[in-house]
């Protein structure tokens, strides 16, 4: 059975603090906003599956009350940054195993500022109170083993060392990892979801604050509140109700999780989760027939400008170490081989960790109906999009209009 997004809706991605609203504020305008991109009434809901990872539990539920009390199931979900992309798969399974017709996926968070715990940023945070305990404590002991632990964000370490062993293997430059960042802020500026909208250089780039080298602030995504929802619905549901035009298909999707090959090389780059994507690209090019050739447009995980580089790698846009070579060539972005990540990406856009996830199926959405506006990818038919989180997960969606 197919399935199918019918309704996206956003709110604007904001640094946290700035603005005066709960999670069930932006839970509602979100949810209100997909129910009428669909065209449908709240009680024409099935099922629910809501993402979040800094509330308690059913938070779900208390989110979604504002869009009506039907009695519907709702789920809550918690998987670190691929937290939104898993409860669209949710919401995807439900309706192609024939449980529902029709399924809304949410996801948001409400954030404190600054940079998150030793679970956060390519993960869900768990405020370090009891590192040994963490669900990522192996994968920062691989780290640790390698690089010895410094006194910086821990996400930010992570993945500045595995942009140090990119480097050190490839030649990987520090202006190939700032190209990445100033391509991404240029991208948003035509994005009013997205939290940032200003142009930097790539010499701005490498001149700003250093995190944790060679990463900059504005090659890391920053901490944001904001949520986004889509409404999935069967084939049946489609043309039940004269939804063809605003109807785009998942072809195919995968989650994948850490094997052995995440922790065996004592790596970075293997413990951040390539491996992990790499094989749930591989999982969705079978399933799907497509390949990355077929692809038009990207919403991939840029939590740090380095993770979009081995995301190049391991969705086959690249052989491994050329990655760094092909965001300078400008073959991913406007009028290159593909346009990769034109909300501005998560370094840009932000990241509300429980919404992200959904917030790249709605921008993909949008790019497939041609109604992106001034960001619009021209001719873009089949849309990619990638998200995960360390403890780990990782999900790669196929998206087709």
């Amino acid at each position: 059975m197919k399935s199918y997004v019918v309704g996206v809706g956003m709110t604007r991605f904001e640094k946290p603090e700035t603005r005066a609203w709960q999670y069930w504020d932006m839970a509602q305008e979100a949810g209100t906003k997909a129910l009428e991109d669909a065209g449908i009434a709240y009680d024409r809901i099935e099922q629910v599956a809501v993402g979040y990872c800094f509330q308690p539990s059913t938070a779900g539920q208390r989110a979604v009350y504002g869009l009506g009390l039907t009695g519907v199931p709702v789920y809550n979900v918690n998987n670190n940054c691929a937290t939104g992309s898993t409860a669209l798969m949710m919401a995807r399974q439900f309706v192609e195993g024939g449980i529902a017709d029709c399924v809304l996926a949410l996801g948001f968070e409400k954030m404190a500022r600054g940079s998150l715990g030793g679970g956060g940023g390519g993960g869900g945070g768990d405020g370090g109170a009891d590192f040994k305990a963490s669900p990522v404590a192996r994968h920062y002991g691989i780290m640790a083993a390698r690089h010895g632990f410094e006194r910086t964000p821990p996400t930010a370490q992570i993945f500045g060392n595995a942009a140090r062993e990119h480097m050190e293997r490839y030649g990987t430059t520090e202006a190939q990892l700032a190209a990445v960042g100033a391509k991404n802020h240029r991208h948003s500026v035509h994005n009013p979801y997205a939290q940032f909208q200003d142009v930097y250089t790539v010499d701005e780039v490498l001149a700003a604050r250093t995190v944790h080298r060679p990463l900059t602030k504005l090659q890391c995504s920053p901490t944001s509140d904001g949520s986004a929802a889509a409404v999935v619905v069967s084939e049946r549901f489609v043309e039940r109700h004269g939804l063809a035009e605003r109807a785009v298909e998942i072809v195919a999707q995968a989650m994948t999780t850490d094997t052995a090959e995440s922790f065996a090389s004592g790596s970075c780059v293997d413990a951040v989760g390539q491996p992990m994507t790499r094989a749930a690209a591989r999982q969705v090019y079978e399933k799907s027939g497509l390949g990355i050739a077929d692809v038009d447009v990207i919403e991939l995980h840029d939590c740090f400008s380095i993770n979009e580089l081995l995301t190049y790698e391991a969705l086959g846009l690249c052989a491994p170490g050329e990655s760094g070579k092909l965001v300078e060539s400008g073959a991913t972005t406007y009028g290159g081989r593909w346009v990769v990540n034109p909300s501005g990406g998560l370094i840009s856009k932000g990241h509300p960790l429980g919404a992200t996830g959904i917030a790249q199926a709605a921008e993909l959405t949008w790019q497939l109906r041609g109604e992106a506006g001034a960001r619009q990818v021209e001719g873009a038919r089949v849309g990619l999009a990638h998200n995960i989180g360390l403890g780990g997960a990782a999900v790669v969606t196929l998206l087709r209009r």
